[in-house]
């Protein structure tokens, strides 16, 4: 009998996990559920003789992978697949995946909120703007800036975007101005969604220099990752531009740092575009009948360690 874990220190909801539990027992497959675990060490024990393992925000570190001596798949149900050290699971053979598409639109509604949130002085009371008749710059157009986008119309926001991997021809379909590079994109918009993944390239990328070229009473969107961020350049934006404004669903390391800013400046506490009970569940499900595909068929459909 092939048996799965599924470790969440922050935990799937209910509902998710009876249908993830569903998924499994109609495959003859025995789950093993490690949540809100606060030890590592419980963690390595846990994933020692599985054949799959299911996360979310949990890391799947070197030292985990090389603990699961049985181990041939682990999915992250999220879009992002950073937690994963793939290098260390391309070498021990175990096919990494991630559910892209199921958080699309938990985390497109939170871009949107949140601009809503910054643009009315964060519900504080004072007078804000409206994004009706407003620049949105989407960096990346994937399945979330695509909702974004979509979203975004209903607002009557004019909206550009840029991703060099994107069809410009769908974009230009989806009624978005299309921009040729990053710096023209920044330039033009004065709301920017982030959703670009942090890789080698991307990691500090979005710096003082580029936060710069925005107008004036520019605001910057991250629902993406902390780690894009140029935290110092973040830092002296906010310092020097009294029009700069910045919100996340995910605390930069200097966050108590940008608090004086705390005007202009919003993080949630712990990360939240994922945090719907829709997501959870489709993220969830998806997760489960992606390994169950793997194990019987093969499918390698959603494999990021090729």
């Amino acid at each position: 009998m092939k048996k799965v874990l599924i470790a969440t220190e922050k935990p799937f909801a209910k509902t998710a996990v009876d249908g993830i539990k569903a998924v499994f027992q109609k495959a003859n497959y025995e789950v093993v559920m490690l949540e809100k675990y606060t030890d590592k060490a419980d963690f390595l024990k846990a994933v020692a003789d599985v054949d799959a393992l299911i996360i979310r925000s949990d890391k799947a570190s070197r030292e985990v992978i090389e603990a699961g001596k049985n181990l041939k798949i682990i999915v992250r149900a999220g879009a992002g697949y950073d937690n994963i050290d793939l290098a260390a699971a391309t070498e021990k053979g175990v096919v990494a995946m991630n559910t892209p598409g199921q958080n699309s639109n938990a985390v497109a509604e939170l871009a949107l909120g949140m601009m809503v949130f910054m643009a009315r002085g964060q519900f504080k009371g004072i007078s804000g703007t409206e994004l009706k008749g407003k620049t949105l710059g989407i960096h990346a157009y994937g399945a979330v800036g695509r909702l974004v986008a979509k979203i975004a119309k209903g607002f009557e926001m004019e909206i550009h975007a840029f991703d060099p991997f994107a069809s410009k021809e769908a974009m230009e379909k989806d009624g978005v101005k299309v921009e040729n590079s990053v710096e023209d994109l920044y330039s033009k918009c004065q709301y920017i969604s982030l959703h670009i993944p942090a890789t080698a390239e991307t990691k500090k990328s979005i710096n003082f220099e580029l936060l710069s070229k925005m107008p004036k009473g520019a605001t910057l969107v991250n629902t993406a990752r902390k780690e894009v961020i140029d935290e110092t350049g973040l830092a002296k934006i906010l310092e020097e531009r009294p029009d700069f404004k910045y919100i996340s669903d995910i605390a930069p390391e200097n966050h108590a740092d940008l608090l004086k800013f705390a005007e202009r400046y919003y993080s949630t506490p712990k990360k939240q575009g994922a945090e719907t009970s829709e997501a959870n569940i489709n993220a969830g499900l998806a997760a489960a009948n992606q390994i169950v595909n793997f194990l019987e068929k093969g499918d390698k459909t959603y494999q990021v360690n090729k």
